[in-house]
Parts: C-alpha cells; structure tokens; sequence
C-alpha cells in the first residue's frame, strides 16, 4: 500500500497534509525517514508519525452516544462522524436516527457487517426510550406486540415496557423512517424526546451525548455471530 494512503485512511491527514509531513522527515518507516508518498508500505513494516507508532487496521468499529442536533448521514452538517478522532475516513454510521433523536449509533467501515446487523431478517433488537404527549394508552403494549401496519411496511411485533403514564421502552426489530415515533402515533401518543438505549447486547454504559469508544474484540465477534457475518470473507 502507498505510504500516503496508509497514513490518510488512518486519519493522520489528508493526501496533501501527509505529503508535507513526509517532506518535513517527519514520518518514518523502520527506523528511516520516508522520502516519498508513494512508497510501498507492508503490514510488518513499523510506521511512525512525529514517532508515534501508526498502526494500520482494515476495519474500525465505534459506539458512539448520539448527541440531539446531530444527523446520522454525512450529506448534512453538523454529523455524528465529525464527533470521532482520527477516525478513518470512510467510518460511516450504522443505520440513522433522526436529527433530534439522541442515543446509541454504531459507526463502522465494515459494510458487510453494517448491511447485516441493518437486516430486518437478523432481527437484531433496538430498544428507545420514548417520553411522549398525551399519554401512553393503557393497552398500547397489546398493540405494539401485534405488526401494525404502514404504507411503507409492516412492523414486527414489538415490546412495551410501560415507566409512567408517558414514558416507556419499545423494543423494534426494524429501523425504519421515523418508525418509533410513527408507532406511538398510532396508538395515540406523539414521541416528544426519543432516545436509543441499546442496539442488539450492546448498551450506552457510562457514556455522555457526544462521546464514544472503540468497540473491543469479543464484541464485534459477537455483532459478527449476532449477525450472522462469516469471519472468513
């Protein structure tokens, strides 16, 4: 791979930007000062930046606390992927939650994996919290745990998990256009503050709006088995 790819999809900078880092001698590659861009790069080679160690991976997998105000696609600004540092370019968000939506997204450039986990069949589970006005219907759990259906599609059965009067959790399978919000509706209430609590086994913890961490090793192979997404690609 050319030295200056390898250092722009690990986010150290643009082509431009590496290009003059490599004319100041400051990267190296196994111990030597890199004299061109387009040298060739090898995954045993030892490459440093201002000698700071630059490891390259294929993949890269985040979870990240969705902060209100912020879109999910990258056509529109401000966007969730601007919260993430030096992360590699084509990082892309997992599925959207709308603009004033807060709460847990996935961002990765694994887009098999992403295609996957989107995949109503897999049903891999999303729960929201959701306050709304007027009030939550007494019997809105029977309705949600029955498909309701849309002009765009047809909901799998959903779980209701009641708080008060109008707050609650409900548990989708699908991530369709405005789908929590469009649910409630039909049962009567309207979503006035949504947030996503969890994404399949995966929970916010201790996260605030804005802030995000590195997926660790036995949780992305369990989002591969949950998914059904073979390692051997």
């Amino acid at each position: 791979m050319r030295l200056d790819k390898y250092l722009a999809d690990m986010g150290a900078g643009t082509r431009s930007e590496i290009k003059k880092m490599i004319r100041d001698r400051r990267v190296t590659v196994n111990g030597n000062p890199a004299l061109k861009a387009d040298m060739k790069v090898f995954p045993e080679d030892l490459v440093k930046l201002d000698d700071e160690v630059i490891t390259y991976s294929e993949y890269e997998y985040y979870l990240l606390y969705k902060p209100s105000g912020y879109y999910s696609t990258v056509d529109y600004s401000p966007n969730v992927t601007e919260l993430l540092v030096n992360a590699r370019k084509d990082v892309m968000p997992v599925g959207r939650l709308d603009k004033d939506t807060e709460g847990l997204i996935l961002l990765t450039n694994d887009g098999t994996l992403a295609h996957r986990l989107l995949s109503p069949k897999n049903h891999v589970e999303k729960t929201y919290y959701a306050k709304t006005e007027p009030d939550i219907p007494e019997d809105a759990a029977e309705k949600f745990a029955e498909p309701m259906r849309f002009e765009d599609f047809t909901s799998l059965p959903a779980k209701f998990e009641r708080i008060s009067s109008d707050e609650g959790y409900l548990t989708v399978h699908e991530g369709k256009y405005h789908q929590v919000k469009r649910m409630f509706h039909a049962v009567g209430a309207d979503v006035i503050h949504l947030k996503r609590t969890r994404f399949g086994f995966l929970t916010l913890g201790d996260l605030e709006p804005g802030q995000y961490r590195t997926l660790q090793e036995e949780e992305i192979a369990k989002l591969k088995e949950l998914s059904g997404t073979k390692e051997n690609r």
